[in-house]
């Protein structure tokens, strides 16, 4: 066991082989060795290797079937909001108020988790649902209204030459009033009963107009036909969408790695952090906060950073290692991303084409010379 041990090692963690995957590495041994259940012990060591497990993509399915969220019983009850950043500065600005909403959906910006906020809709009646932790798919919907309005705005200030807020109504006026597959009608007919008159749909004179009774029922109908509908959608939505991924599950005392990133912005030579740890931990499970969502048990320097995760962000540890690389080495901040910083330059020379051309070898933080580029 002991030789067997070795044999594993150097074939594995040496520098001469550097962490091949489990089949490469069994093709490259069984050249010199052999012995019994050579191919599952391989596998079995290769996918325990805490290296790996941290750096290494997965190539699996996306985790987690899809969870969608509860249909509304009213309009304007249940609202999810988000911003579109990055903007030019205004000074108009557009308010649309439809009445205080039961419940707000959004994603974890410091706007929608400060204290201002909280105490603002809890004065005012409204239950604040919070996606997990780096999770925008929670939000989904708003997120892909924002990508086409934003759309409808760099067509309209490109074909009107005007700023972008002057669109903004034209832009907010053709969403709702286009038609939506999930809804079988534009949002304007769904909310008021009708489409909105435009050109291209104008009402004649001498129509029928319902009113009073009439009125009160066509509506219920409406909403019960629209309700039916989402729930058709999100009964196709999560048909296709569970297809293209895998459940997990994780229990309670497990151990898992967290999904990390380096900073946005940060480049070396045009390439964002390509020798950066994909993962880092491993961190043991202290609760699962729904179907979906689990809670690790964070050190103290990830304090600022919340810890409810879903199950996407989060990656099985199958070996608990010795040692556990220390979060705080690496400065992870509250968006789980960090930022690596050049140490000290361990070579330099020069290319000369047309100019002269100077390449400097730059070790960088969080890695080791031998990790230099």
């Amino acid at each position: 066991m002991e030789l067997r041990k070795k044999i594993l090692d150097e074939g594995h963690t040496s520098m001469f082989t550097l962490h091949p995957g489990s089949n490469k590495m069994y093709q490259d041994l069984k050249q010199k060795f052999w012995w019994t259940r050579m191919k599952r012990e391989i596998a079995k060591y290769v996918s325990e290797c805490n290296v790996c497990q941290r750096v290494k993509a997965d190539h699996l399915k996306p985790a987690s079937m899809l969870q969608p969220l509860a249909v509304p019983a009213w309009k304007w009850e249940d609202i999810h909001i988000d911003f579109i950043v990055g903007l030019p500065r205004t000074p108009k600005g557009i308010v649309s108020l439809h009445g205080v909403p039961q419940t707000i959906t959004s994603d974890r910006g410091l706007l929608f988790v400060s204290h201002f906020w909280e105490q603002l809709q809890t004065a005012l009646g409204t239950n604040l649902i919070h996606s997990s932790a780096y999770h925008p798919q929670t939000s989904g919907q708003v997120e892909r209204v924002n990508q086409i309005l934003e759309d409808m705005l760099r067509a309209c200030a490109l074909t009107y030459s005007t700023k972008w807020d002057e669109c903004l109504p034209l832009a907010e006026f053709a969403y709702n009033n286009s038609y939506q597959n999930c809804l079988e009608m534009a949002p304007f007919e769904a909310l008021y009963g009708r489409r909105c008159r435009t050109p291209l749909n104008w009402s004649e004179p001498g129509e029928r107009v319902t009113f009073g009774p009439d009125l009160v029922t066509k509506a219920e109908e409406q909403v019960k036909f629209i309700h039916d509908n989402l729930k058709r959608a999100q009964s196709r939505q999560k048909s296709y969408s569970d297809k293209r991924r895998r459940p997990l599950i994780f229990e309670k005392d497990d151990h898992v790695y967290l999904k990390v990133s380096p900073m946005k912005g940060v480049h070396r030579f045009g390439v964002k952090g390509k020798l950066a740890p994909r993962y880092v931990g491993p961190f043991k499970i202290t609760e699962q906060c729904g179907p979906v969502a689990y809670r690790p048990e964070l050190p103290p320097d990830l304090a600022a950073v919340h810890d409810v995760f879903h199950v996407s962000q989060l990656k099985k540890c199958l070996r608990v290692p010795e040692e556990v690389v220390n979060t705080s080495q690496i400065q992870i901040q509250p968006d789980l991303t960090y930022e690596e910083k050049p140490m000290k330059i361990l070579d330099q020379k020069q290319r000369s084409t047309r100019r002269t051309i100077n390449f400097y070898k730059v070790q960088w933080s969080n890695h080791s010379e031998e990790e230099a580029t």
